[in-house]
């Protein structure tokens, strides 16, 4: 169950809820999508700065974007497809490939720059995960 403040975003602001089945119709309804990753809020708080925020960057951006929140039960799976590197994360898309993200709370003054920049930003590959690789004839002593 979301926390009172994500729960606002769907119920009563209209940000509609995605997930891995729906997500794909959003987003080719939508050129530009933002989407919402809130992991755990209670693990988290930071998800809901985030959601009380989100309305006020959705009415300084209105007409460029459209918002969703990402269900919890696939929000690791998107994840995995729309590397960021912290909860809670917003992550541009455009026709629905990957543009870039944001994670974590930050500053108002922030948001309005990253997103604006993220509206001019042509997609690419979502960055991987990256994991130390160590060649067999490294020891450690």
């Amino acid at each position: 169950m979301p926390s009172p403040p994500i729960r606002d975003l769907i119920d009563h602001k209209g940000v509609p809820l995605v997930d891995e089945r729906t997500l794909k119709s959003f987003t080719q309804a939508h050129k530009r999508s933002l989407l919402f990753f809130t992991e755990n809020p209670l693990q988290f708080p930071e998800s809901n700065d985030v959601a009380v925020v989100l309305p006020l960057l959705m009415q300084a951006f209105a007409d460029r974007l459209q918002v969703a929140v990402v269900d919890r039960t696939c929000e690791h799976q998107l994840h995995a497809r729309f590397p960021f590197d912290g909860w809670p994360a917003l992550v541009m898309l455009r026709d629905g490939d990957y543009v870039g993200a944001i994670s974590r709370m930050q500053d108002w003054e922030v948001y309005l720059s990253e997103i604006e920049r993220l509206l001019s930003t042509e997609p690419t590959t979502a960055p991987q995960f990256k994991i130390p690789v160590v060649s067999a004839g490294s020891h450690c002593h």
